[in-house]
């Protein structure tokens, strides 16, 4: 939805990419309120919490040799030293938001996969899933940005309504609340689906597959521009950078009479 030819260098043509700081401290973040958990419930700290970072830093670096990159030429240490102290910021945040010692998640990390009745295979990976004594189920997501501006917040729920759907499809319950904790700004954005909202989200994955279906087979995929291509690390490839794309790797039917030559898409 974002940029259909951004989609086509990430997923067809597999193009690298740099890691990035922002989101690499999002994965670091993850990582410490995942294994909090693990601990009992009275030691579930902001002190606590924090002492785990640097040791989760480690295992995310032995994990992923490439996160190296980001603080080679950080010869004194002290990016690193602000970057890890703004992830501790983040984490403590998080206990102003959530009160970790009335929490037991059943499920952490959640990888869950549905197939529609269309044949379409929905998969992701849930932050955390709670379940009431009563049997309500609550999705919760963390992000590490600051909250989007109430005109935006339905793109930031379409995320939590593809969990909700799959959830749904897979164990015949709708989530009571979907819940994304902000921890850069100290919001928390809440929405309780009801099924005619999933069947909306699921009538528009179909339609956006059906369009990924269409563009893979004729190797039309166009770009979208927006005021995030200051952060892409394609523009090398991009037409609207004067760019030229790699060669298409998969074969590729006629495209249709009247259909137009790959150019800019609209915002629609």
């Amino acid at each position: 939805m974002q940029c259909p030819l951004l989609y086509r260098f990430r997923v067809i043509d597999r193009l690298p990419e740099k890691p990035s700081e922002a989101a690499t401290r999002g994965t670091l973040v993850h990582a410490v309120l995942e294994r909090l958990f693990d601990a009992p419930a009275v030691e579930r700290t902001a002190p606590r919490a924090k002492a785990l970072v640097p040791g989760q830093w480690q295992r995310l670096r032995e994990a992923r040799p490439e996160l190296v990159e980001l603080f080679a030429d950080d010869a004194d240490g002290e990016r690193l030293a602000r970057w890890l102290a703004e992830a501790e910021r983040l984490v403590e945040r998080w206990f102003t938001l959530e009160d970790p010692t009335r929490l037991e998640p059943a499920e952490r990390e959640l990888f869950v996969e549905a197939e529609l009745d269309s044949g379409l295979t929905l998969r992701g990976i849930i932050d955390r899933v709670d379940v009431a004594p009563t049997g309500e189920v609550r999705i919760v997501d963390y992000k590490t940005g600051k909250a989007p501006r109430p005109e935006y917040a339905e793109g930031a729920l379409f995320q939590m309504k593809f969990y909700a759907l799959v959830v749904w499809r897979l164990k015949k319950v709708v989530p009571r609340r979907l819940q994304l904790v902000y921890l850069g700004s100290g919001d928390v954005l809440t929405y309780d689906p009801v099924p005619a909202d999933l069947e909306r989200v699921e009538r528009k994955l179909l339609a956006l597959w059906e369009a990924i279906r269409l563009a893979t087979e004729t190797g039309d995929w166009r770009p979208r521009p927006t005021k995030l291509c200051g952060w892409c690390d394609h523009r090398a490839h991009c037409p609207e950078f004067g760019g030229t794309p790699p060669p298409y790797p998969l074969p590729v039917r006629a495209e249709e009479s009247g259909s137009t030559a790959q150019g800019r898409m609209g915002p629609d």
